[in-house]
């Protein structure tokens, strides 16, 4: 049984709470894949895609829960140990809910991605990255409960950790740092 206090299972109560349906994953790959296609981190662009996904207006608590969860994202991605951590359930989930969460994670990430990208000409590991995604966004109950199970599933979580980095560096403006002052 999932305990209330990993990450997922409090913003899925926050999300249920305020009785939006949608996946902490989801909404997390939806934040990750437009961020990766350089759609910047400013904020009221954020919400206006995340209510869409919500289908309206979030209330106060989701407003601030999803501002917190693009600092965390524009931390990890502008950060100089660039390490991604995907919102998805505990270890103690079961494999098919993770795996369920995974598919979500990929779909959002897709549609984020595609929201900001458009049309634009991508190099072929990025096409081969998005292909991927789009693979196993489809392989939701795909996995079984065995050891041979979990190691596919830790196999895709740990590529997503670092594939969308790969779209990140190539369509994403970097973050600017602070401004050093000159020294004459």
């Amino acid at each position: 049984m999932p305990t209330s206090s990993s990450p997922y299972s409090a913003f899925a109560a926050l999300l249920t709470s305020s009785g939006k349906s949608v996946s902490p994953a989801e909404l997390h790959g939806l934040l990750l894949g437009r961020s990766c296609a350089g759609a910047g981190f400013e904020a009221d662009a954020w919400l206006s895609d995340a209510a869409e996904l919500l289908g309206g207006e979030p209330a106060d608590n989701v407003r601030q829960a999803l501002i917190g969860l693009q600092e965390m994202v524009k931390g990890e991605l502008s950060g100089s140990d660039i390490t991604l951590v995907l919102l998805l359930p505990g270890d103690d989930a079961s494999l098919a809910e993770r795996a369920k969460a995974l598919g979500q994670w990929c779909q959002g990430f897709l549609d984020g991605f595609g929201m900001v990208v458009g049309n634009a000409a991508l190099s072929a590991e990025a096409m081969e990255v998005l292909q991927d995604l789009s693979a196993i966004a489809q392989v939701q109950g795909g996995l079984e409960e065995s050891e041979d199970g979990e190691n596919d599933y830790m196999e895709v979580m740990e590529y997503l950790r670092v594939a969308p980095l790969l779209l990140f560096a190539e369509c994403a403006k970097p973050v600017a740092p602070a401004p050093k002052p000159s020294l004459h």
